[in-house]
């Protein structure tokens, strides 16, 4: 698959998303997003964590580091996002980095799509975010996305897992 091929598939994929967001966020959705703090244990995890998981303790901390490095810079410390609405463009025609907590749309996504947007960035969904191919491991991008997913509800991960989630 070349170049034009990938971005013209990314370009429908982010349209078809796009069009498939709703702004249907909850309560649940969007209050009492927590991290477990970086020294957590794994029997603390899994009290803290009602829902099983993917992901280990050790990816989260991998992944705080990396998020801190690479993406916290236009997704927020927390994933929270630092741009207004994340929907509606930007003076330049782009739209701003969405967050990733589980309050927008990265919930909508599986594993391998959002995988696949660290890989080759957000331009053909009309974002600005770089392509990370090159400049992270695999492992880290796991990581990254154990991170971000650390802030989602038990509700919002499980609707994950039922829309594809690690398939």
């Amino acid at each position: 698959m070349n170049f034009k091929t990938v971005k013209i598939f990314l370009t429908l994929f982010g349209i078809i998303s796009l069009a498939n967001c709703t702004d249907q966020a909850t309560a649940s959705q969007t209050d009492g997003v927590s991290v477990l703090p970086s020294n957590a244990s794994s029997e603390e995890a899994s009290e803290q964590v009602g829902v099983k998981r993917w992901n280990s303790v050790e990816q989260v901390a991998l992944g705080r580091e990396v998020f801190t490095q690479n993406c916290a810079v236009c997704h927020g410390a927390q994933a929270q996002g630092i741009v207004g609405d994340w929907r509606e463009k930007l003076d330049d025609g782009s739209f701003p980095p969405p967050p990733l907590n589980g309050s927008a749309h990265a919930w909508h996504h599986p594993q391998e799509v959002l995988l696949r947007v660290i890989d080759y960035g957000g331009e053909a969904m009309g974002g600005k975010m770089p392509a990370f191919i090159d400049v992270l491991e695999q492992d880290e991008k796991l990581a990254a996305v154990a991170y971000f997913q650390s802030f989602w509800t038990d509700e919002i991960y499980q609707q994950w897992m039922q829309m594809g989630g690690t398939n």
